[in-house]
């Protein structure tokens, strides 16, 4: 530590109150405090209520919600989802590498961003109206390791893809199955080419009949398995796991909660509440079925995340 006042070294001198180390300048007899860890940038939120914020979020708790039990204004509510997000995101990236996974899962989640796709004009661009969440699990573990969200183009299923592929053990072989949208294809040509046993499982959905009373969905009819490349075993072509994937976000999330005005305003908050469920998914959640957290299950910690004192674990 150096003396603000006359440039010169200063001497240790006992600690604060709240355990930061303390100096003294031997010259001007000034004392100064150790720079405080800005684990919210430029936030002035104790870890204390940023943590409670958090867990009430990723527990499916709309803002609104929050806002009115912390007593946190919704405004800093939302600046605390983005840096929460980015550093999940992050965390994630360096984290999720090499996953040695034998079965994978991959589906889309919808949701929207300020309007319904029926509303939305050309110039507001992809940004607002219908989003897609590409999800991307291990069957076995139950490890979501890759997702993207955006439009439900064939750009971002190459996009998709390409970040599955990168994720996965170099020379594993695994049995991919996902749902009928064509982009799929061609997709898993240009990244994996004939290295995975890859299936689709088309699902048929009825007709809905001219006039229905309230919100009802398609009734299914049957599931009907295609071999695209490779020997996938029929056993293991299902996307069960991805879809009750899809209903753990659905309840752990409240941006996608259906017939509720609590969907996301903007794609970068959505983005960020995305990041935020997968980090808390992944190493905090202990599964029912599992009895540990995906990432142990995968071998990727041993232990639950949990938060310990003033900082989180890893």
């Amino acid at each position: 530590m150096t003396c603000h006042n006359c440039q010169i070294a200063c001497n240790r001198f006992g600690k604060h109150r709240n355990g930061l180390q303390r100096y003294r300048c031997s010259q001007c007899r000034k004392t100064f405090t150790e720079e405080h860890a800005q684990l919210l940038g430029t936030m002035r939120l104790s870890i204390e209520k940023a943590t409670s914020i958090l867990k009430l979020m990723v527990e499916g708790m709309s803002i609104r919600s929050i806002e009115r039990i912390t007593g946190v204004h919704r405004d800093t509510i939302m600046r605390l989802l983005l840096e929460a997000g980015e550093k999940c995101e992050g965390l994630l990236r360096r984290k999720l590498q090499n996953i040695a996974a034998k079965r994978i899962q991959c589906d889309e989640l919808h949701c929207y961003v300020m309007k319904r796709e029926k509303h939305t004009s050309l110039e507001e661009g992809d940004d607002v109206g219908e989003q897609y969440t590409f999800i991307a699990m291990d069957a076995d573990t139950k490890l979501v390791f890759s997702w993207l969200t955006g439009k439900r183009s064939t750009a971002n299923t190459y996009t998709f893809m390409r970040d599955v592929y990168a994720r996965t053990a170099w020379g594993s072989c695994p049995q991919i199955t996902t749902d009928g949208w064509g982009p799929y294809v061609p997709a898993m040509n240009a990244t994996f080419r004939d290295s995975v046993d890859y299936a689709q499982l088309v699902k048929i959905y009825g007709s809905l009949p001219a006039v229905r009373e309230g919100y009802a969905p398609s009734r299914y009819v049957e599931s009907i398995s295609k071999v695209v490349t490779g020997n996938p075993d029929p056993q293991f072509v299902s996307t069960a796991y991805i879809e009750r994937q899809n209903l753990t976000i659905r309840m752990m999330s409240r941006r996608f909660t259906r017939l509720t005005n609590a969907f996301s305003k903007k794609l970068s908050h959505l983005k960020a509440a995305v990041a935020l469920h997968f980090a808390y998914y992944n190493f905090c959640r202990l599964h029912q079925t599992l009895r540990v957290t995906p990432a142990m299950e995968a071998g990727l910690t041993d232990h639950a995340w949990k938060r310990r004192g003033t900082r989180w674990d890893d």
